[in-house]
């Protein structure tokens, strides 16, 4: 998809399934299973969709999926299956992890930065050789030590041995131009959200603040946000503002449409199709 003078491109790593309780919060499962079904153990099925951003001579990854380094009992609790995986999807693009300059990660959960190492004989090594990784400084210190609610969240394999090659960053910050980190707590402390913006038009990777379709409800909040009552105010307020601004708006975890623009109606968000060019 163009964007001005920028070229994006969802990248999936597959899909997982969580905990529909963990998905929905308080939202009662009569309401939420019209939308999501349920498996037999209660599993919703959640996209893990990346994000590539061609700005310039510039290739800049999103998140980085899953990754690989699940064993089959964690593999099978995660319901997780690799129908494609980011560095498939990268290739069918033409592109190699040397042709990555940077990489994002909005936080440090393990379904955001699988694919920021890999395995090279017995040690992990950086997937993406040649890029920066760029993540909140917080987000990092947490991540080493997270606390007892969400330490499940958190592996340290999947992110540290691309330290070397990581910036951690303390606040908002414009990486390249067109390009700007804003940090959004709510899922965590230091989540960051990525705008986008070329020649007068926005795309937005929204993150865990917005996993799903479903949740542009402003009540429809993850019980595994840390903060909920900061991403309930968070949601109300760039919400409509990005459905204004007529962006473009990037689901990292729902399975069916992984981005969409949105519009205001009767005082709710919605999401309607997404154009090839906008």
């Amino acid at each position: 998809m163009k964007l001005g003078a920028f070229e994006l491109w969802p990248v999936s790593d597959g899909t997982f399934a969580l905990d529909g309780g963990q998905i929905f919060g308080v939202v009662p499962k009569p309401l939420w299973e019209k939308k999501f079904p349920a498996d037999e153990r209660n599993r919703v099925r959640m996209g893990l969709t990346c994000l590539l951003v061609r700005a310039g001579n510039r290739n800049i990854l999103i998140e980085t999926g899953i990754g690989d380094k699940f064993d089959a009992k964690r593999a099978d609790l995660y319901g997780i299956s690799h129908s494609t995986t980011l560095p498939v999807e990268l290739k069918k693009l033409g592109l190699n992890s040397e042709d990555i300059h940077i990489v994002i990660n909005t936080h440090l959960h393990f379904d955001h930065c699988g694919w920021n190492a890999r395995r090279e004989g017995t040690r992990l090594v950086p997937t993406f050789a040649r890029a920066r990784y760029f993540v909140q400084r917080g987000e990092w210190e947490h991540a080493l030590h997270p606390n007892d609610r969400d330490r499940a969240g958190y592996l340290a394999e999947f992110f540290c041995a691309a330290e070397a090659q990581t910036e951690l960053l303390e606040g908002d910050q414009e990486i390249v131009p067109g390009v700007r980190l804003e940090v959004v707590p709510g899922h965590t402390r230091d989540l960051q959200c990525v705008r986008i913006e070329s020649e007068g038009k926005q795309a937005y990777f929204i993150s865990d603040l917005v996993p799903t379709r479903a949740h542009l409800l402003y009540p429809w909040i993850m019980s595994l946000d840390l903060y909920p009552m900061e991403t309930l105010a968070n949601k109300k307020r760039l919400l409509p503002e990005l459905a204004l601004e007529g962006a473009l708006v990037v689901f990292p975890h729902d399975p069916a449409v992984p981005w969409a623009r949105l519009v205001e109606k009767d005082g709710k968000i919605e999401a309607v199709g997404a154009e090839s060019n906008i």
